[in-house]
């Protein structure tokens, strides 16, 4: 069935893996893992309205400047900007910035609330991300702040790294 005409996108190739983890992951928060020692992960569901759902399924999400609020024995997402679509609804008047409800287990929460007041640990927000029943989650970090030579030893690893596998791939040819 060729028309003649030239096929003008070939999607790249790709392996099944990452094609599935960029299938499932909706936003990340690179951000988080720069400034944190990310301690502890949680799985927390989301509260979210209609126009929300839409504009995640789009992938108008961003998480970078979120955080995690805990009060009165509740977990919330502030921050977090969800771009609403212009064709989503027009009876409301969606607000991108609006505070969302983190749903998690109450063991979950006692943790979170115990080693945030105690232990001076933070909530961050590392990624948005669908789960395997289509359910939007959200993957909160217990962490804790890094200093700014905390940082520079990452840099220094990192770059170690990349340097490190440069060397053994010339090595093996």
């Amino acid at each position: 069935m060729n028309s003649g005409l030239p096929d003008l996108y070939t999607p790249p190739a790709m392996s099944k893996a990452s094609a599935k983890n960029n299938s499932n992951v909706i936003a990340v928060n690179r951000r988080a893992r720069h400034d944190y020692h990310i301690e502890d992960r949680f799985e927390a569901g989301m509260a979210l309205e209609g126009w929300e759902v839409k504009a995640l399924r789009a992938g108008k999400c961003n998480i970078s400047e979120a955080y995690v609020l805990l009060k009165h024995g509740e977990a919330w997402l502030l921050g977090a900007r969800m771009e609403p679509l212009p064709e989503a609804s027009t009876h409301i008047n969606p607000d991108p910035v609006r505070t969302r409800k983190l749903l998690l287990h109450t063991s979950e929460l006692a943790k979170l609330i115990r080693q945030t007041q105690q232990a001076s640990y933070t909530c961050v927000p590392l990624q948005l991300y669908w789960s395997k029943k289509g359910l939007a989650k959200c993957e909160i970090g217990l962490a804790k702040g890094k200093q700014k030579h905390d940082k520079r030893a990452t840099e220094k690893e990192r770059a170690w790294n990349r340097e490190r596998q440069r060397l053994l791939k010339q090595n093996r040819r």
